[in-house]
């Protein structure tokens, strides 16, 4: 059976990382059954709304590459309460029949429409208790020591006129019976239906709750399968019962576990508990970050120790039978890991481009077609070496900069004396100006026999040359290096460290 799949998240700030685990889930359930996945933006709750979160939900798409088959367009997202159009954006959001508007606040004549049929056909009912009746309610029932659920019978005013102010109110049928459901990830489930309120569905304003416009709107769009944290489990009865009240065919349900830190506790700060965009600034890797979220919470299945994925394999290996009930874990170690695992397979030169923009953060400009040539010539020295994106400027900062001459006791050897390391200076530099060709290999091979004519061993010599041509101890492969910045660059150096440890 083709998925169709949806997220649906509240323009309400950035989206947190287990909301976005929580898309992936549902982007690799459409496609791995070769469905669709879209995107819709659930904007009832004006209240919260916040400027600019629907441009940075569709641009938290667009870095990690998740293409959409559906979703808000150029012209619904201009009218949202602020003009949230974003380049991005398609230019039709619909597709294959689904109806739009993919903006919530843009589809209020179906709500009202259907709420007022669940009135008509007596599965609810109008109601207009005020926030500070409601208030009174339930202090009265916590000194009772009681769960305050708002039961039809509990109104204030019967008689109410669907001219007047009020809200649409679902009514729980029946009261002593029982909703269940199954789940695809927890299995049967059962819920009393005398512990369900009878849930406002529409607001004195005339816009939804969630509760109505979510079964509303998947209905009429067609969505298959409902995938939501554990989180939403509570409302899953009240959802069902709407499905049933209106007689539409329910949608497969899983409620996905809850991601906690390592410490066992839900997501904090300290824990992951940031926006994609936190991510992407810290130096991960849509790639990595996609693979990461997916392995939290499932796996490939029993046997498969499979843990390194593109998109592709994910597509052809996800299924929710693996997904497990348990909470997972953030954690950071392994999300490191698997980032610098999916940075060595990039190529060099779509690295580079990814390396730029942090290089120029910390002071590295390569900001011409011959510095980026280098860079990427640079890129299978360090790949193996970095796991983020930030970690790369202390490996080739001194390619694209001159550098200090390195203090005195930077250019004497481990165990050596001055006037040792100043003779092994002098060789090393008579040997770059000889050597030929100036390649790695040729390189080695010259400087492993200078090392044993001087009868030093490779640290004693390499550390010295390291420290005179990069200004630092830490370095990419030496002989790499010293071929990337050049026979001259490398003779200037190597000459500025001779004066520098005569004059020490």
């Amino acid at each position: 059976m083709k998925a169709r799949t949806r997220f649906a998240p509240s323009p309400t700030g950035d989206l947190h990382i287990g909301g976005i685990r929580t898309a992936i889930f549902s982007w690799l359930l459409a496609k791995s059954t070769d469905g669709e996945f879209y995107l819709r933006l659930e904007d009832t709750d004006q209240d919260r709304y916040v400027l600019g979160s629907a441009q940075r939900i569709m641009q938290s798409f667009d870095w990690l590459n998740i293409q959409l088959d559906g979703g808000p367009d150029h012209t619904e997202l201009a009218a949202m309460k602020t003009n949230e159009d974003y380049p991005g954006a398609m230019a039709d959001g619909s597709y294959k029949g689904v109806p739009g508007p993919f903006v919530q606040s843009q589809r209020l004549p179906h709500y009202k429409q259907w709420a007022e049929w669940l009135v008509e056909n007596s599965f609810a009912y109008r109601a207009n208790e005020t926030p500070e009746e409601l208030q009174r309610m339930r202090e009265e029932a916590q000194a009772k020591r009681q769960t305050f659920v708002f039961r039809e019978e509990m109104r204030l005013q019967t008689d109410i006129k669907p001219d007047e102010p009020h809200v649409i109110r679902m009514r729980v049928l029946p009261r002593d019976g029982r909703t269940e459901f199954e789940d695809m990830v927890k299995g049967k489930l059962s819920f009393d239906n005398n512990t369900v309120d009878d849930q406002v569905l529409l607001k004195m304003d005339g816009f939804p709750t969630y509760h109505l416009a979510v079964v509303v709107d998947d209905h009429l769009q067609g969505v298959t399968h409902v995938l939501r944290g554990d989180d939403w489990l509570p409302s899953a009865p009240k959802h069902i019962l709407l499905y049933t009240y209106f007689g539409w065919e329910q949608p497969r349900w899983g409620h996905v576990p809850n991601v906690l830190g390592t410490n066992g506790k839900k997501l904090g700060k300290r824990h992951g508990a940031q926006s994609v965009f936190e991510f992407r600034d810290l130096g991960y890797i849509p790639e990595a970050l996609i693979n990461f979220l997916a392995l939290l919470g499932w796996a490939p299945g029993a046997g498969d120790e499979q843990n390194v994925f593109t998109r592709e394999e994910l597509f052809a290996k996800f299924s929710m039978k693996h997904v497990g009930s348990s909470p997972a874990t953030f954690d950071y170690a392994k999300l490191d890991w698997l980032n610098g695992v999916h940075i060595q397979r990039l190529e060099a030169s779509d690295l580079a481009n990814r390396l730029i923009p942090f290089l120029a953060n910390d002071g590295v400009q390569v900001d011409t077609d011959d510095k980026r040539a280098k860079l990427i010539q640079i890129i299978p020295q360090i790949n193996t070496r970095i796991k983020k994106l930030t970690e790369a400027a202390p490996y080739v900062d001194f390619f694209f900069a001159d550098i200090p001459t390195p203090p005195a006791d930077m250019l004497i050897g481990p165990k050596m004396e001055k006037h040792l390391s100043l003779h092994a200076l002098r060789q090393t530099k008579a040997l770059v100006e000889t050597v030929d060709p100036f390649d790695d290999a040729t390189l080695e091979t010259a400087m492993k026999t200078l090392t044993d004519e001087l009868q030093l061993t490779p640290a004693q010599l390499f550390t010295i040359v390291r420290n005179a041509v990069a200004g630092k101890s830490v370095t990419p492969p030496l002989f790499a290096t010293m071929v990337i910045l050049g026979r001259d660059v490398c003779l200037e150096r190597l000459a500025r460290a001779e004066t520098q440890l005569l004059a020490g």
